[in-house]
């Protein structure tokens, strides 16, 4: 496994696992289709096994269980490991909420390492930007608990130019976790130069557009029941059609180099910068495998120009989100 340097100094593999399909379950918050538990857990030793470092989880994943899983997954492996969690989309009595008051903060810190099962968390992301406390006041007392040994480096979601801009004043910023794949680019225009700018890491989730990108999705149909994507803008009929055009590029530079979709998806990716690490999340050992994979998938500068013509910034048929949901980012 080929490993980079986000900001701060942070090390970790070119490809970390994202682990929130893991805690898709029917009628639960979260639903990608049905996810195993004993499955998640051993595609979580399978990465560790193949030089997989980096995990990512948060507290509103499950919410609370994904966390759970992980820290049952890691235990007795957790030397090497940088583990990823997240807090501010949960308020005090466990509802879903945008909520990053010093003392929400701490609480989700105290139970994100009791349900982890460690001492400290290496990457503590603020999900979202919360309008209502000043992102210096949220700085400060993160930078409080990584003084107290609770955390190593810190992290944001989705944020803004500006709030980016606002919290690296206050202290290092380890990395930016944001939408960044074939089909949502529109962070190169400000946010990503920023990001290079003050030296941060940036940490795509969704690079494969929600499975869209691994070309195991033909329709709508493919999709089980409740499956979250049913609403995604992108997945709707309307646009559905388009966006496959994306893919059916990416399964003929596939092709060429004995790859699969997903790994041109997230091949093109680690080509944007060393500073880029991935995220693909994944809830089966098979997919996994053919994630990280892509770590050693070099695209030719003709693959490269064929994915810009078919995927230009701004050229995904539909929003990535939902009104409310679009709300909440890049802030």
């Amino acid at each position: 496994m080929k490993y980079r340097t986000l900001g701060d100094g942070l090390k970790v593999s070119a490809i970390g696992i994202g682990c929130m399909p893991m805690a898709s379950k029917a009628g639960g918050r979260i639903n990608y289709g049905h996810a195993d538990d004993a499955e998640s857990i051993a595609t979580i030793h399978r990465a560790i096994d193949l030089g997989i470092t980096f995990f990512d989880t948060a507290e509103v994943y499950g919410p609370l269980t994904n966390e759970e899983l992980l820290g049952k997954a890691i235990r007795g492996k957790r030397d090497g490991l940088v583990i990823a969690t997240k807090f501010g989309l949960m308020g005090p009595k466990g509802d879903f909420a945008v909520d990053s008051h010093p003392a929400n903060i701490r609480r989700a810190c105290e139970g994100s390492l009791k349900r982890l099962g460690i001492e400290t968390i290496d990457l503590f992301y603020q999900h979202r930007v919360d309008p209502n406390v000043p992102i210096g006041e949220v700085i400060e007392t993160l930078a409080d608990l990584k003084r107290e040994g609770k955390i190593r480096h810190i992290g944001l979601s989705e944020a803004g130019a500006g709030t980016i801009r606002a919290a690296a004043a206050v202290h290092p910023i380890a990395a930016l976790q944001s939408e960044y794949s074939l089909w949502e680019r529109d962070i190169e225009t400000e946010i990503l130069p920023v990001c290079r700018e003050l030296g941060i890491g940036l940490v795509p989730y969704s690079p494969l557009g929600r499975g869209f990108l691994t070309g195991q999705i033909s329709s709508r149909a493919d999709l089980e029941e409740g499956d979250y994507r049913l609403n995604d803008p992108r997945y709707s009929e309307e646009n559905f059609a388009a966006n496959m055009k994306i893919v059916a590029v990416a399964k003929e530079i596939a092709a060429a180099h004995d790859a699969s979709p997903a790994q041109v998806a997230l091949a093109w990716l680690l080509a944007q910068g060393p500073d880029v690490v991935p995220i693909p999340g994944s809830k089966r050992r098979a997919t996994m495998e053919d994630s990280v994979a892509a770590a050693a998938l070099a695209l030719t500068a003709d693959d490269l120009a064929r994915l810009e013509v078919v995927a230009p910034r701004g050229g995904t048929a539909g929003p990535r989100y939902g009104e409310r949901a679009m709300a909440m980012t890049r802030i």
